[in-house]
């Protein structure tokens, strides 16, 4: 038996249309799942039945703390966290009716550990993930479904597209990566198998960081 295999099973992921969402939802059908890849355009969502969640549409609005607007952090907080814990409330009711078990996996930043700049309500929702990650793990488990994070470092997406634009702040950043890269979609293809799969059974409440050496530095 390969315990990385999903054959049989349904996964959707959220904002899967490029960066990381699509990157994952690649390795997800490569490993031999059907694959629904969700628009996370509006509050009210249908879920088709399926196995595995992939929570990674994310927005982040940027401004320095002393102007950030109301309107920007209900923005993001609306969409980073509390869709997220919607989703998430109703795709395991739907797992427990059905008695099949299954496995949820939020996609959390380097910003659930760090306070950031310029990023308030960004960094607010990303904590607020892990915590609800280990909540949810602590009270789903007995019911035979698995919540984990994955963690991605700096990633070469839309979200850092400024960062990489700005010299000082690219360098910094790049200086500070064990690895002395920005991360690539393609990195998260390992840590997303392996939650979404039977490799990953007895993992509860986990944070996989994908990362470049970043925490450990």
């Amino acid at each position: 038996m390969d315990l990385f295999r999903l054959d049989g099973k349904t996964a959707i992921v959220t904002g899967a249309s490029r960066g990381l969402g699509a990157a994952m939802a690649d390795a997800l059908e490569e490993a031999g799942a059907k694959v629904v890849r969700f628009s996370f355009r509006s509050k009210t969502l249908s879920l088709p039945d399926a196995d595995i969640l992939v929570n990674n549409a994310g927005i982040i609005r940027r401004a320095d703390f002393l102007d950030y607007s109301d309107d920007d952090w209900d923005a993001v907080i609306e969409v980073n966290l509390r869709a997220v814990f919607a989703l998430s409330r109703d795709f395991a009711r739907r797992l427990v009716q059905r008695k099949s078990g299954g496995r949820i996996i939020h996609i959390a930043s380097m910003l659930s550990f760090q306070g950031g700049i310029r990023v308030a309500a960004y960094t607010a929702a990303k904590s607020g993930l892990l915590g609800l990650t280990r909540a949810m793990a602590n009270e789903l488990a007995p019911l035979g479904i698995n919540v984990n994070a994955i963690a991605p470092g700096y990633m070469a997406t839309d979200n850092t597209e400024a960062l990489r634009n700005d010299p000082k702040r690219s360098a910094d950043i790049l200086a500070r990566i064990p690895a002395g890269r920005w991360g690539e979609p393609a990195d998260l293809a390992g840590a997303v198998v392996f939650l979404a799969s039977p490799a990953s059974a007895y993992v509860h409440g986990a944070v996989i960081a994908v990362d470049g050496g970043w925490l450990a530095r």
